[in-house]
């Protein structure tokens, strides 16, 4: 067995995708894999999009250590807790997310992991969570025909100077009728009057219609 570190705290071992457990012992119910005394939960492309962007070879991936995240549209958390791996406790994830019935279950981890802060709010409206601090990160998941907008949103309100989002388009939300190519070179292109594009990726076959894109604000010209 070997294992390969492809991005601070994100790893492949013996081809499969993993982040140490921070929480030994505790799990999703995905495998485990012990090595070098070490424990590793896999982390299958095939229930995160984040991962499967990672398989479809992203360059860039600007979760790390003491990394601090606005997570919108963060469901039960599942995702989230591999990020909370890769982040540690000297790290912070803000989850927001609409569903009453996912945060009780999110309410869940936060208690366990102690680095994730659970938020039951819209994510259309950052005024909400205003208290909020500035994040390294903003990661977007969320099913909504305005996605791309929700997001630059929050990127305006809560996002340091020189810091990165991640959106994982969702193109059968944004409108149902139109080809997913077109849908996803129209948020191409809003996201590039904002920022710049790092990284974008289709999620196929592990996500059929979805794109992942990574971008970061956009370095100021020197003249």
């Amino acid at each position: 067995m070997g294992a390969r570190e492809i991005f601070d705290g994100v790893f492949l071992i013996d081809g499969q995708l993993a982040t140490k457990n921070l929480m030994r012992g505790r799990s999703y119910s995905e495998k485990m894999i012990n090595f070098n005394g070490e424990e590793y939960r896999v982390w299958d492309p095939e229930k995160s999009k984040v991962a499967a962007a990672i398989v479809k070879k992203i360059k860039n991936f600007p979760i790390k250590k003491g990394s601090k995240i606005l997570y919108l549209g963060i469901a039960q958390g599942q995702t989230a807790s591999y990020f909370s791996d890769i982040i540690g406790h000297d790290g912070i994830i803000y989850g927001v997310e609409f569903s009453a019935r996912a945060v009780i279950d999110l309410v869940r981890a936060c208690e366990h992991r102690g680095n994730i802060v659970s938020i039951k709010a819209d994510a259309r409206k950052p005024e909400d969570y205003s208290w909020v601090e500035k994040v390294d990160v903003v990661y977007e998941d969320v099913a909504d025909p305005e996605q791309v907008a929700i997001l630059l949103r929050n990127i305006d309100a809560f996002l340091k100077k020189g810091g990165y989002a991640m959106i994982a388009i969702k193109a059968r939300s944004i409108d149902v009728t139109r080809d997913p190519k077109k849908i996803f070179q129209e948020s191409l292109d809003s996201i590039k009057n904002k920022l710049e594009i790092l990284d974008y990726v289709t999620l196929d076959p592990y996500e059929a219609d979805h794109a992942f894109i990574v971008c970061r604000i956009r370095k100021p010209q020197v003249s």
